[in-house]
């Protein structure tokens, strides 16, 4: 398929042309590999009858995505938000707990739904991530932790955030689910704070079907969480303590491992597709594709850019409606942020005010597919449509304006 041309931005679709991309390409596209291997394994899981239940390969997966994170214990879940809970649960945050609001809902929807009090917390907006100074100014009497998030798998300023839990005897957790395989200073991903929790549902860069996982140093702490996931059972039948269902499955575990046993594959890819997409969209006025640190490892999953409307005369906005017609499913993560989402925006009204920066950012983010989901002719095609948009920025908007009054 041909790119677009340079000057003929009346063939876009939303324009009247027809559609770039016929099936949709979507941000988050799963990463499936050694279909092969996946499948011998779900016949011996089949052979076993051991579906369940901290099998074979549940155990396995653990042993082995610790060794890789350089953590002594890997507690796998069912999915990454009860893991959240849990890991909520075991360190004992209750009352108020600072989190940022520029994340995923599930962030703040694991206290929430546990009766604890999100504290809206604003971020740091060269970075995405909580503002260590912002986060000692939310906190109060009430509060028990914090938890940071590593957005787009660059971590948070975590020797900031250790310094002020310390200084404030707050717990310190880390939702790491954007991070698996990223580095702090020469360290994985996983061993920093109290604990840290991954994700493997379908999208991230390392999947399980559906799961995800608590990592921590903490011997004592691991093995509480081991006995919340398995409804508080010690044995057969001795329940020792609260627990719920949050085991993951052999098939998870199965799938979890064959895409483990080539994850420096998928980086390189990723890496790939990331630097490619650098390469065709630096230097466009108004943009700017966020970097990852060289001097740190990264998984390169998330291809997110800054668009600055008032230099390129079109809204962040438009420029998804115009992808989103050529069938690039581009996201605006997180819009509009948590504290603006139905079950927070009534009772946190007065959240905006402390979140100038996360204000800004939700009107400014725009992810494109990256990773395993696009191949180099695809990144080029998604980047040329992205550079003459914004070439005729004030022109198209212009367009876009005049059919909505005219519709």
């Amino acid at each position: 398929m041909a790119l677009l041309s340079e000057d003929l931005y009346s063939k876009l679709a939303i324009l009247g042309g027809d559609p770039l991309f016929k099936s949709p390409i979507h941000v988050g596209r799963p990463t499936i590999r050694n279909r092969e291997q996946f499948l011998i394994r779900v016949n011996e899981i089949l052979n076993r009858g051991w579906l369940t239940n901290n099998g074979p390969y549940v155990q396995e997966f653990e042993r082995k995505a610790a060794d890789y994170l350089d953590v002594r214990n890997f507690v796998a879940m069912c999915n990454g938000t009860t893991a959240l809970e849990i890991a909520i649960r075991a360190l004992g945050m209750h009352g108020e707990v600072v989190v940022p609001s520029f994340t995923f809902v599930a962030t703040a929807h694991a206290l929430q739904w546990q009766g604890i009090k999100p504290v809206f917390c604003d971020i740091d907006p060269r970075t995405h991530n909580l503002d260590p100074n912002e986060v000692r100014r939310r906190l109060s009497t009430r509060t028990t932790g914090i938890i940071g998030v590593h957005l787009w798998g660059r971590p948070c300023a975590i020797e900031e955030l250790s310094q002020v839990a310390l200084d404030h005897n707050q717990r310190l957790l880390f939702d790491a689910s954007h991070a698996f395989g990223s580095s702090y200073r020469g360290r994985r991903v996983g061993g920093f704070g109290d604990a840290e929790v991954f994700s493997f549902h379908a999208t991230k860069f390392l999947n399980t079907f559906e799961g995800g996982a608590v990592v921590t140093n903490n011997d004592d702490l691991a093995a509480a969480m081991r006995l919340m996931r398995n409804f508080g059972f010690s044995g057969f039948d001795n329940v020792v303590s609260l627990g719920i269902n949050g085991k993951m499955s052999e098939v998870e575990a199965a799938m979890g491992l064959s895409n483990l046993a080539d994850i420096d594959a998928v980086i390189e890819q990723n890496r790939d597709t990331y630097c490619r997409y650098r390469a065709a969209l630096t230097g466009i006025p108004g943009l700017e594709v966020i970097a990852y640190d060289d001097n740190e490892d990264s998984n390169f999953q998330y291809v997110v850019c800054e668009i600055d409307s008032e230099a390129t005369g079109i809204l962040r906005d438009d420029i998804v409606e115009i992808l989103h017609a050529e069938g690039v499913m581009a996201r605006r993560y997180f819009y509009p942020g948590v504290h603006r989402m139905a079950p927070y925006r009534a009772e946190y009204s007065d959240s905006s005010r402390h979140l100038p920066g996360t204000e800004q950012l939700c009107q400014r983010v725009l992810c494109l597919p990256g990773g395993t989901a696009v191949d180099a002719t695809e990144v080029d095609q998604i980047s040329e449509i992205v550079r003459m948009v914004l070439r005729n920025g004030r022109t198209i908007s212009n367009e876009l304006r005049a059919l909505r009054h005219e519709g």
